[in-house]
């Protein structure tokens, strides 16, 4: 059982942080998470047994992946009430342990935590067509800030000549990926399946995709099935979130920034995918570095905008998240 002492919640509060942490998003809902309960705290450890070997060949997105899980860790700790005292990558000799949780005191959510926090289990990753409708103002600026407070920048690229090369980019990413006989295995072993898997992409999450002539290229998520749509939208807005440097520590505070985002997004009622070729390709990274911000590295790109509601993907059941040692339920 867990114990009650353990950050001063009861085993009904830490489970319900623990699947709020588990709800993050993850490249190719992969959930590369395992956490370790104790009467001290919560460990998150990253499990590198779901480590993607040719997209991700240096563990960066799934440390982004961890951070996304330690954010809504955080924000389902502040709703019991309980101030989250963190420690990033605290033992060099594990560099698997991404983060420790303490009880820091007390604190009660704000208005706003409470909003994200009730967003964690309508957040989506949305691959289908958005419509043409402008995001507007008031939740840009929301996406901004939400990135700025939690250490990270958030570029809304407006500019049709930046749009015009990033969208060429993207494009050059997703050719030379797919050109990959062994990228495309890998894909296709984590997406596009209905076997009833608790991870991976279903086929009905991948949505349609775009003509071969659209500016921006998603992924086919759908194990070969997917048709192309119509109605994919010319113009989403396209948003570049980057880390001041970067290194495992600054991959995961992005990884919080860019939950707060997603959560952010949420709140505002719109949709949300990534557009993950452009940091995945090393040398298309560091070219969009240059156009973007010219010194911060980018983390993450998403594509946002007006979209219909989507389906939730599968989530691995709570014992297969705690790491022996645990105090957990039988």
């Amino acid at each position: 059982m867990i114990e009650t002492g353990s950050l001063g919640l009861t085993e009904g509060q830490l489970r319900d942080a623990v699947g709020a942490a588990a709800r993050a998003p993850s490249l190719h809902n992969t959930q590369p998470w395992c956490f370790r309960l104790s009467a001290d705290g919560i460990e998150l450890h990253a499990d590198t047994s779901r480590q993607l070997a040719i997209a991700d060949p240096s563990g960066r997105e799934l440390r982004i992946a961890c951070g996304a899980a330690l954010y809504n860790l955080r924000l389902a700790l502040v709703g019991h009430g309980v101030r989250p005292l963190v420690t990033l990558m605290p033992d060099p000799g594990r560099p698997d342990l991404v983060a420790t949780v303490r009880r820091g005191g007390v604190r009660p959510p704000t208005p706003e935590q409470r909003r994200l926090l009730e967003a964690v289990p309508r957040r989506r990753t949305n691959r289908r067509p958005f419509t043409d409708a402008e995001v507007p103002t008031p939740a840009r600026h929301a996406l901004r800030r939400a990135a700025l407070d939690e250490g990270a920048w958030l570029d809304l690229v407006s500019d049709p000549a930046q749009r015009a090369e990033l969208g060429a980019m993207a494009r050059q990413a997703h050719e030379r990926q797919m050109a990959d006989p062994e990228f495309v295995a890998e894909l296709e072993r984590w997406t596009g399946q209905d076997d009833g898997r608790v991870d991976g992409v279903p086929a009905a999450a991948g949505g349609p995709l775009p003509r071969p002539n659209a500016t921006w290229v998603l992924r086919d998520f759908s194990g070969g099935t997917g048709h192309t749509a119509d109605g994919v939208e010319a113009e989403p807005l396209v948003a570049v979130l980057s880390a001041y440097a970067d290194g495992p520590r600054e991959e995961v505070r992005a990884g919080q920034a860019m939950e707060r985002v997603l959560l952010t997004a949420t709140v505002h009622g719109l949709a949300v995918s990534f557009l993950s070729q452009l940091v995945e390709v090393p040398d298309v990274r560091e070219s969009m570095r240059r156009l973007i911000s010219g010194i911060r590295p980018p983390q993450v790109v998403l594509r946002i905008g007006q979209g219909w509601p989507v389906p939730a993907t599968p989530r691995r059941p709570l014992a297969e998240l705690l790491l022996p040692g645990s105090d957990h339920p039988d």
